[in-house]
């Protein structure tokens, strides 16, 4: 019954921090078009998710946890457009750093891992109402 407990700890905590990653992947693509609104100022700043392992003492396991949540220091883009409120003297905006292909491919990669947890914690949870219906 130990061990069930230990799977079940280990799974929650991963898709907890896939949740996590998840939710900061969505804000990613949510501000992928947020510019300036003044010259000088910077766009949206793509933010990633670093993770750590953390001792669990009460049952002596490591549970995956979030470490931070980091921007990202990647450069900007920019795009010519000379009318808008935040263009540089050549006529540049600054873009986010935000690149859709990675955010999706992150999106996914986060999805798969949760899904995998969220196996996990079902088929632990057949494995006890089967042992419950042996008991009987």
């Amino acid at each position: 019954m130990d061990d069930i407990l230990k799977t079940l700890r280990v799974s929650a905590a991963g898709m907890k921090t896939q949740g996590t990653r998840l939710r900061v992947i969505a804000e990613n693509i949510a501000n992928s078009d947020s510019l300036p609104t003044a010259a000088g100022n910077d766009p949206y700043r793509r933010k990633f998710v670093t993770f750590k392992n953390a001792l669990d003492r009460s049952l002596g396991i490591e549970l995956v946890q979030v470490d931070s949540i980091k921007r990202d220091p990647s450069a900007f883009g920019k795009s010519f457009d000379p009318h808008h409120p935040a263009a540089d003297a050549e006529g540049y905006v600054q873009t986010p750093n935000v690149n859709s292909l990675i955010e999706t491919m992150d999106m996914r990669e986060a999805q798969r891992s949760y899904e995998a947890n969220l196996s996990v914690i079902r088929t632990t949870k057949r494995m006890l109402q089967a042992t419950i219906e042996v008991l009987r």
